[in-house]
């Protein structure tokens, strides 16, 4: 942590606490937490993608902000590659299959990776595993409210505990 023209400026494994909100361009509001707690986070950790942390990093405690953010920024680009037609027998067949659905598949490093159903018909089923808000351009509010001392950040892991950060799910 440094200290700027009023306050404490965050740095790379500084715990910072925070009220953000996340709204597409057309104004709709997809994340909140001003009418709840504030969200504790470490610089470097993984929670955030590099965009929405550079910003985080351009301000002082005690500040609040509202960044437009490219959705290379953001969520990164909408990728076509992400985008996989599986036969319809890969699934159970009392899975209630609909657009929207979100739907858990084994990852390669034993964990889970979440795709939505974009389309299906008798035979295929097309999932997107884009995150869902890939190819978006985003506002970013941010009201930074204290920052605290650098934590050891290396490999993911914060003073040799791992974190795994949590994913959202897509709603239909």
């Amino acid at each position: 942590m440094s200290v700027g023209d009023g306050g404490i400026v965050p740095e790379q494994g500084a715990r910072v606490r925070l009220h953000f909100a996340l709204k597409l361009n057309s104004g709709e509001l997809v994340d909140s937490t001003f009418d709840g707690d504030p969200v504790s986070l470490v610089i470097g950790d993984g929670t955030l993608p590099d965009g929405f942390e550079r910003c985080l990093l351009s301000m002082e405690a005690g500040t609040r902000r509202i960044f437009q953010l490219s959705p290379e920024q953001a969520f990164g680009a909408h990728r076509a590659e992400n985008v996989h037609r599986l036969q319809r027998r890969r699934f159970s067949t009392g899975m209630a299959l609909e657009t929207g659905l979100v739907v858990g598949f084994a990852s390669p490093g034993g964990g889970e990776l979440p795709g939505v159903v974009c389309a299906l018909d008798e035979q295929y089923v097309t999932i997107d595993f884009n995150h869902p808000l890939a190819g978006q351009s985003l506002e970013f509010e941010v009201a930074l409210e204290s920052v605290s001392a650098a934590e050891s950040v290396k490999d993911g892991l914060v003073d040799g505990v791992g974190l795994a950060p949590v994913a959202g799910r897509a709603s239909g």
